[in-house]
C-alpha cells in the first residue's frame, strides 16, 4: 500500500483538498490490471508496466491508499475486498469479460466500483451494468469532480469530460505502486514512457481518434528529459532503455526531432510505435539512430492501396514502404512490422506480397493479425451486421470476426497461419536476420517459431 512520491503533481482543486483533509482515515483503492482468457499468446511472458494504471495510481494516491494489482504477472484480486473502500479496473475489449466479473464480485461485497479504460469509453452502457461509475476517456479531465464525489458518497453513473486536459505539465509516474508485486521480475525491462497523447491520422480501425478525436498534444521536453533522467540514477546507469507508449511520437516533426536530439546527448536507447508521416526521409532515420533507437513498431498494414484507402491509412505509401525500411536499417533500427488480413478487398495474392516484402526488405520481427472490428470505431459500425460473434474474449486481434467478401473464412484462416509458418520457418529466420546483432529480436524469431509451428485451424475460431 503506497502514497504518492512527493515530486509527483498534486492536480487537487482546494475544495477537493479540504474534503481529503477532513477524512478520518484515508480511503483504500485497490487498482487492477485483469488478465485476458484468449488462447493465444497476446498476454504471456514478460508484460510492460500498465502505464495508464500506475498514472492513475499516482494521481489517486495524492489523496488516498493505493493498492495495484496486476493479473497479468500472477497477481490475485482477493476474494474477500472488505479492507478496500474503492475498486477501480481498467479495461480493454480483450479483458472486459474478466474486468465485469471483478466488478459484480466487488459490488456483491458493497464496493464502490470504477470501471474506465478503452472498452468502458467506447460501451459505456454496457459496462455500467457491472460497476458503480464508468470513467469516459481520461481521468485526468475528470478527477477532481470524481474524487470529491467519492468523498461526499455522492457517485454518479458516469465521469465524462468536456475537454482534455493538457499535457504540458503532466508529471512522472510513480513506479513504486507497480514495482511494489512480489511478481514485478515478470515485467519487461524495458520503461514505459508517454511524451505524446492522439493520432490525428484516423484509421478507421482504431480507437484512438473516437477517444480522443483528432487532437495531438505533447509535454514539455523538460519533463521527458527529466523523467529519463530520474530513472538513469534510480537504476544506476546511463543506457537505461524506454518503450514510448504514445500512438504516434513522430506526428508533429519539430517536436520529435529536437526531443531525439536532448536523447542523444543523455545517452538512452528506446522503441516506439510510429507512423510513416517522415520516415521515407533518411535524415529522421539518422537522427533516430544517433539517439539510441534500436526497434520501431510500425503499421505497414497491407501491400494494397485499395486496402489502405479503404481504412484511411493516408501516411502508408506502399511506393515508399522499402524506401523506410532501408533508412532504418542503415541506421542499425529493427523493424517490427505489423501486417493485417482479412479486409474485403484480400486475396491469397495478399499474402503472397506480404511474404515477399518481408523477405526480400529482411524485416527482422513481422507481427500478423487478423482484422478485428473493435466497438465504438466506425469500421465496428460498418461491419456489425457481418460479425460472427461478439464474444469479447476473443477480439485479441487473432480470432475470425468475419468473412471478407474474396475468400472464405477457411481459405483466409489457411493462409494466415501458412504465412506465420513460411516467415518464421529456420531458413527464413536466418535470412532475415544473418548478421543482424544477437538480442531479444532473435529470441522473439525463436518463440514464434514454436508458436507457429502449433497453430491449428480452430485456434482461430
Amino acid at each position: 500500500m503506497l502514497t504518492a512520491a512527493p515530486n509527483t503533481i498534486d492536480i487537487s482543486s482546494p475544495s477537493l483538498a479540504q474534503l481529503a483533509a477532513r477524512q478520518q482515515n484515508r480511503k483504500k483503492w485497490l487498482l487492477v490490471q485483469p488478465k485476458s482468457v484468449t488462447n493465444m499468446t497476446v498476454d504471456s511472458g514478460r508484460v510492460s508496466m500498465p502505464l495508464n494504471l500506475v498514472m492513475v495510481a499516482t494521481l489517486a494516491g495524492t489523496i488516498f491508499d493505493i493498492t495495484l494489482v496486476d493479473e497479468r504477472i500472477g497477481d490475485r484480486v482477493p476474494d474477500d475486498l472488505s479492507e478496500f473502500d474503492v475498486v477501480a479496473i481498467t479495461s480493454r475489449t480483450l479483458n472486459a469479460s474478466r474486468a465485469y466479473g471483478i466488478g459484480d464480485k466487488a459490488l456483491a461485497q458493497k464496493k464502490i466500483v470504477v470501471l474506465g479504460g478503452v472498452h468502458p469509453t467506447m460501451l459505456h452502457d454496457e459496462a455500467e451494468q457491472h460497476c458503480t461509475s464508468v470513467v469516459y476517456g481520461e481521468v485526468e479531465g475528470i478527477w477532481n469532480e470524481l474524487a470529491s464525489d467519492l468523498l461526499r458518497g455522492t457517485m454518479k453513473k458516469i465521469y465524462r469530460s468536456d475537454q482534455l486536459t493538457p499535457m504540458t505539465s503532466m508529471h512522472r509516474p510513480d513506479f513504486r505502486y507497480a514495482l511494489a508485486s512480489k511478481n514485478a521480475k515478470h515485467y519487461a525491462a524495458r520503461i514505459p514512457i508517454l511524451a505524446t497523447k492522439g493520432c490525428p491520422v484516423g484509421c478507421s480501425f482504431c480507437t484512438t481518434p473516437v477517444v480522443y478525436g483528432k487532437s495531438y498534444r505533447h509535454r514539455g521536453l523538460d519533463l521527458v528529459l527529466d523523467e529519463m533522467r530520474y530513472h538513469q540514477e534510480r537504476l544506476g546507469k546511463r543506457a537505461v532503455t524506454f518503450s514510448f507508449m504514445d500512438d504516434n511520437i513522430s506526428f508533429k516533426p519539430h517536436y520529435f526531432t529536437e526531443l531525439l536530439g536532448e536523447m542523444e546527448r543523455i545517452g538512452v536507447r528506446w522503441n516506439a510505435n510510429i507512423s510513416m508521416n517522415f520516415l521515407h526521409k533518411p535524415e529522421v532515420a539518422e537522427i533516430a539512430g544517433r539517439s539510441g533507437c534500436d526497434l520501431m513498431s510500425i503499421g505497414f498494414e497491407s501491400l494494397n492501396p485499395d486496402i489502405l484507402k479503404s481504412m484511411n491509412k493516408g501516411a502508408n505509401r506502399i511506393q515508399n514502404y522499402s524506401t523506410v525500411v532501408g533508412n532504418l536499417h542503415k541506421n542499425g533500427i529493427a523493424i517490427q512490422a505489423y501486417f493485417m488480413f482479412g479486409f474485403d478487398d484480400d486475396t491469397e495474392k495478399s499474402f503472397q506480397a506480404a511474404y515477399d516484402f518481408i523477405m526480400q526488405n529482411r524485416i527482422e520481427f513481422p507481427v500478423f493479425s487478423l482484422v478485428t472490428p473493435f466497438p465504438g470505431t466506425p469500421f465496428f459500425e460498418e461491419m456489425k451486421p457481418r460479425i460472427r460473434h461478439f464474444d469479447w474474449d476473443k477480439y485479441d486481434t487473432f480470432h475470425y470476426m468475419y468473412e471478407p467478401r474474396k475468400m472464405s473464412g477457411e481459405k483466409l484462416l489457411g493462409q494466415f497461419i501458412k504465412l506465420q509458418r513460411e516467415i518464421y520457418k529456420p531458413g527464413a529466420i536466418m535470412q532475415r536476420m544473418k548478421g543482424k546483432p544477437l538480442n531479444w529480436v532473435w529470441l522473439a524469431n525463436l518463440k514464434m517459431n514454436s508458436f507457429t509451428r502449433s497453430l491449428r485451424l480452430e485456434n482461430f475460431l
